[in-house]
């Protein structure tokens, strides 16, 4: 075991929370061009023609293959993996021993012994941890994200093509059989001679598939997909279009994980490197406790509650039944206050120090933001990821209320900026805090997406 791990490097600092809030890492990045054209009407194709994403280089990619995959996936995973295998595609959720989440991302099933997991680090990292140390007859391999290894190409590329007019251009560059467009339904096409796997799955929240096959085949596959798609007037989303998807689509795509504290998860702590990304990632928003614990998450507060199986044994299981009659958050979208966000950007030339800045269309500064959500001056959830939605016209963010709060059209405000001038983060300027009315509405909050898209299944 080496010295150099998290654990020690935790050690170094006041509390896992201090660490994680004064880190200098800024948010996720996706190492694609900022915009092809523009990246308002990049998002708004996703909602009124078609868009082509390009997600071969921002997550890490994790090979498990072995006999008792799916006895191994069974016992990480909160939800049922019982029918999983070849050609079967899931979302998987992990929790730590105490029942708060680690994390979540899509499950491939390649072979009925081999599957494919994709997300950010921290899941890939949790799964490669226990295939380690557990006694089930597996194995992993990392394709590492493209941040992390610049120097290697990836083994698979991964577009996805969305909006109303995605299954036009799917339909005719296939020169396969027909296309599985049931949702979260696994198939094939064929592109310009190359066979590719296929999802029925779509970060906008609308129609399309996500595709992938051998990189090698990455440009004439990608080069087919915007020949056609440009006499349907697809546009390519670079990373400032690509960064607002998951929040109209109402996914929280990267809570803390819940790692940092435990005897339980000590030997974790002491497997992963002082260097990787749950050591150097940040925290930033209004919330900020002395105590990590209060950043973790149950998976009711992610709207995952209704995805636990209780009939098998896994991480975490006795903690969450003990859980499972609690008064859980409910995940909600907040619309915020137009006036309130005018007044942020009117401190642009105001003063110095004036309100936090709010970068355009994605608002948040760290990897895992946090705000305070307030009504009456009291704590009563959590907001996460302020995005400007080009297709909503608002500023939008997702967040986990108290369930007496979560209907729509309810008022609550959010507090917005860091306490005492802001923590520090190298990347974050001297500001003031500043509070932002904002209504609650449902997620996904486009009706088509909440009332078609996410009905089938």
């Amino acid at each position: 075991m080496s010295k150099q791990n998290l654990e020690a490097r935790l050690a170094r600092f006041p509390s896992p929370s201090h660490m994680l809030q004064n880190a200098n890492v800024g948010p996720y990045m996706f190492p694609i061009p900022p915009q092809y054209t523009n990246w308002i009407e990049e998002v708004r194709a996703w909602r009124n023609g078609a868009v082509l994403l390009n997600q071969s280089y921002h997550m890490t990619d994790l090979y498990i293959r072995g006999v008792d995959i799916v006895a191994f996936l069974s016992y990480v995973g909160i939800n049922n993996f019982a029918h999983f295998g070849r050609n079967k595609a899931k979302q998987l959720i992990c929790c730590n021993h105490d029942g708060y989440v680690i994390g979540d991302g899509i499950l491939f099933g390649l072979e009925d012994d081999e599957a494919l997991f994709i997300g950010r680090p921290p899941v890939a990292n949790w799964l490669a941890f226990q295939a380690e140390t557990s006694d089930f007859d597996v194995s992993t391999e990392y394709d590492i994200r493209s941040l992390e290894n610049t120097q290697k190409s990836r083994k698979l590329y991964r577009y996805e093509i969305q909006g109303p007019k995605a299954l036009d251009i799917l339909n005719e560059v296939n020169e396969g059989g027909p296309l599985t467009t049931k949702f979260f339904a696994m198939g094939e096409i064929t592109i310009a001679g190359v066979s590719a796997r296929t999802l029925s799955h779509g970060m906008g929240g609308t129609e399309g598939l996500e595709l992938w096959g051998p990189y090698k085949d990455s440009k004439r596959v990608y080069d087919r997909l915007c020949d056609v798609g440009k006499t349907y007037g697809m546009l390519r989303a670079g990373s400032r279009a690509y960064s607002t998807a998951t929040i109209e689509s109402g996914w929280i795509p990267s809570p803390l994980p819940a790692i940092y504290t435990g005897e339980a998860m000590k030997p974790y702590r002491e497997w992963l490197p002082d260097n990787g990304f749950e050591a150097t990632c940040s925290i930033g928003g209004s919330f900020q406790p002395d105590n990590v614990e209060e950043f973790y998450l149950t998976p009711w507060d992610l709207a995952y509650g209704r995805l636990i199986h209780f009939d098998h044994d896994f991480i975490g299981r006795d903690a969450l039944v003990a859980m499972a009659e609690n008064n859980h958050r409910e995940k909600v979208t907040l619309v915020w206050e137009k006036e309130d966000v005018l007044k942020i950007f009117s401190g642009m030339m105001d003063e110095f120090p004036a309100p936090k800045l709010m970068e355009i269309p994605a608002g948040h500064y760290a990897a895992h933001p946090y705000d305070h959500v307030m009504l009456d001056g009291e704590h009563v959830g959590l907001s996460t990821y302020p995005v400007y939605s080009a297709n909503e016209r608002a500023w939008i963010s997702l967040a986990m209320l108290r369930s007496d709060l979560s209907r729509e059209g309810t008022n609550v405000s959010i507090l917005w900026g860091e306490k005492k001038g802001g923590s520090h983060k190298p990347h974050v300027e001297k500001h003031l805090q500043i509070s932002i009315k904002a209504r609650v509405h449902p997620w996904p909050i486009h009706q088509t997406s909440r009332e078609q898209y996410r009905a089938q299944r």
